[in-house]
């Protein structure tokens, strides 16, 4: 049968073909703010997307509760522990700005796997805090023992009854440092490695360690969002709109202002 005598042959099929639009035409961008204490002089950490509100539907209502992971050495001012991860999660929005609060730590797996020794003891502590501003922690420790001066024995294990006094004192030894802070104390231990280095010092008489690794940080459980104190750990830092201002010169002019004389 002919093509144009069929008039269903002529017709295309129903509907034909919708033109696709890229999904991030529909979208916004909203910048992440760290917080201050971590010593950040970013303008942000990062961005992240969100869908357009449309409806019902709030754009901002679906930032809330994100969680972002981060570099350290990117975040902090004069840190180079790019082996440790941050998560920050957002906990309310500022205009194009999402200001978050710390919600855990980690260790890079290429880190975690240099750590593993042979011939030596492992110990592994785990410990649930709470923080005198009412978020309850659990910290993950890790450590080695080490080898002894003019040491001959290829091995360096401990003894079972020399670990539990380590667990015992490594325990005590963080319950009475966190729990004596708040939450951002706590990122300021952990950012200076000083909980590492006091486990050092304090185990040492039972066995010696080396290395002691915070490796993991989790948020248990967390008050409810206060928003002065997030403006107050948000105060000071710089939009990510604002350009930096350059110091001006006693000999600057402003020309605009200047009337123009023309010679006679």
């Amino acid at each position: 049968m002919a093509y144009g005598k069929n008039k269903k042959l002529s017709k295309g099929k129903k509907g034909g073909k919708k033109k696709q639009l890229d999904p991030f035409v529909r979208k916004n961008w909203y910048d992440i703010k760290a917080p201050t204490y971590l010593n950040s002089q970013a303008r942000r950490a990062g961005r992240t997307p969100v869908t357009k509100t449309t409806g019902q539907r709030i754009e901002t209502d679906y930032l809330k509760g994100r969680i972002g992971e981060f570099n350290l050495a990117d975040l902090a001012l004069k840190n180079e522990d790019s082996h440790k991860k941050i998560k920050l999660e957002v906990q309310d929005i500022s205009g194009r700005s999402c200001l978050t609060d710390f919600h855990g730590l980690s260790l890079t797996r290429d880190r975690t796997c240099h750590m593993i020794r042979k011939r030596h003891s492992l110990v592994d502590i785990k410990v649930d805090i709470k923080t005198n501003d009412g978020y309850v922690v659990r910290l993950f420790v890790i450590a080695f023992t080490k080898d002894s001066k003019d040491q001959v024995k290829v091995f360096s294990y401990a003894q079972a009854a020399q670990i539990k006094k380590i667990r015992k004192k490594v325990t005590n030894m963080m319950q009475t440092t966190v729990s004596a802070g708040s939450l951002k104390d706590l990122v300021n231990l952990l950012i200076s490695d000083k909980l590492e280095s006091d486990i050092k010092s304090g185990c040492q008489s039972i066995y010696p360690l080396d290395p002691v690794h915070v490796y993991k940080v989790k948020l248990i459980r967390k008050p409810k969002v206060d928003f002065t104190k997030l403006m107050e750990i948000h105060e000071g830092a710089p939009n990510a709109d604002e350009g930096v201002a350059l110091p001006e010169s006693e000999e600057a002019q402003n020309l605009l202002t200047q009337t123009n004389t023309l010679p006679a």
